[in-house]
């Protein structure tokens, strides 16, 4: 149930702020790294955060040495921040930066509002919370707004906060940790609980 054993070329960037929603990316970087993918922190700073269930994480670089062209992905979890002023704007400019750059990014919950107030989804269909919570930020996207549990578009991954498998499910498949069947599978298990799903993988963890 590891998914191929791969040989990352660039590693995975996870970002990490005061607040941060920690549930709302380990499916995702759990497998990343069972997958082969190594996940580096990145904060504003070196300086240690403290995620809202109260773990305390130390980046492992700050965005100012975070470098597009050495990354696979760059992940964006939600934080009460992301809502309560411009303290987190630097990290939806690397967003940008990763997007202008031909490298995914994925962000879920608050991080989408994030990048709607760059305008990062007036051009890409998106999804959220809700779509009245994005449109409260003005963005200019509203119209590409799409009522799903998560979307992919041009590189750019959203979800809201209730779907951490969802979201977790794109990123996988957009990485080639699981892909077609498997990636259904997988997502069957973490979501419907479905036996059978369990079994599939299993027996294709067997046949490696």
């Amino acid at each position: 149930m590891t998914g191929p054993q791969t040989t990352p070329r660039q590693p995975v960037h996870l970002a990490v702020y005061d607040t941060f929603a920690d549930w709302e990316t380990g499916h995702a970087t759990a497998f990343l790294a069972r997958g082969g993918y190594e996940v580096r922190t990145v904060g504003a700073t070196r300086s240690a955060v403290t995620s809202i269930g109260g773990l305390r994480v130390q980046p492992d670089l700050a965005l100012d040495g975070l470098d597009p062209a050495d990354a696979a992905l760059l992940i964006l979890p939600g934080a009460d921040r992301w809502d309560t002023g411009d303290e987190l704007a630097p990290f939806a400019g690397a967003a940008r930066a990763f997007l202008d750059a031909g490298v995914p990014v994925a962000a879920i919950c608050g991080a989408t509002a994030g990048l709607a107030r760059a305008g990062l989804l007036d051009d890409r269909e998106h999804t959220s919370a809700a779509a009245p919570y994005l449109a409260a930020t003005g963005y200019g996207g509203a119209a590409r707004y799409v009522e799903r549990d998560a979307v992919t578009d041009r590189g750019l991954i959203t979800a809201g906060p209730t779907e951490p498998v969802a979201f977790a499910r794109e990123v996988l498949g957009l990485l080639g940790v699981f892909e077609g069947e498997l990636l259904d599978a997988w997502y069957r298990l973490f979501h419907h609980s479905d036996p059978a799903a369990y079994a599939q993988l299993s027996a294709a963890d067997g046949d490696e």
